[in-house]
C-alpha cells in the first residue's frame, strides 16, 4: 500500500511542479514582474515535491490507522491546510529591490493548491485496481 501512495505522491508532486513553471512563466509574461529570486524553479520544485511526500506519509498513517475513513480524512485535512497556507504568500515580506510587490500574492497563492490539485487529479488512476 505505501509503495501506491509513494508513487501518487511522486507523480503529483511532477505535476504540481510542472504546473507552477507553467503558472510562473505565464504570469511572467502577463505582468512582467520578475519574482525569480524568490520563486524559481529549486524552490517549485524542492516544495512541491516536499509537500506531497509528506501528503503521502500522512496519507499511509491515516489509512491504516482509520482504514475506509481514511481517505476522507485525508482529503479534508489537506484541503484546509492548503486553505490555511494561503496565508503565508499574502504575510510575506519581500525584499525592498523587488519591484511590484503587490503582485506578489497573485502569483503566489494559486501554487499553493497546485500539490493539493494534482493529488486529486491522479487519484482516480491510483485507486483503481489496474496500478
Amino acid at each position: 500500500m505505501f509503495k501506491r501512495i509513494f508513487y501518487h505522491s511522486l507523480i503529483a508532486g511532477i505535476l504540481a511542479t510542472a504546473a507552477a513553471l507553467i503558472y510562473s512563466r505565464i504570469y511572467y509574461f502577463a505582468t512582467e514582474a520578475d519574482y525569480s529570486k524568490i520563486i524559481n524553479i529549486g524552490s517549485m520544485t524542492g516544495l512541491n515535491m516536499l509537500v506531497c511526500l509528506v501528503a503521502a506519509f500522512i496519507n499511509w498513517g491515516l489509512l491504516s490507522w482509520l482504514k475506509k475513513k481514511g481517505e476522507i480524512v485525508f482529503n479534508l485535512l489537506f484541503s484546509i491546510v492548503s486553505f490555511a497556507c494561503v496565508a503565508i504568500p499574502i504575510s510575506a515580506t519581500l525584499p525592498m529591490d523587488i519591484k511590484n510587490p503587490e503582485l506578489f500574492p497573485g502569483l503566489a497563492v494559486p501554487m499553493v493548491f497546485f500539490p493539493a490539485m494534482a493529488w486529486y487529479t491522479i487519484s482516480p488512476i491510483f485507486r483503481s485496481k489496474v496500478l
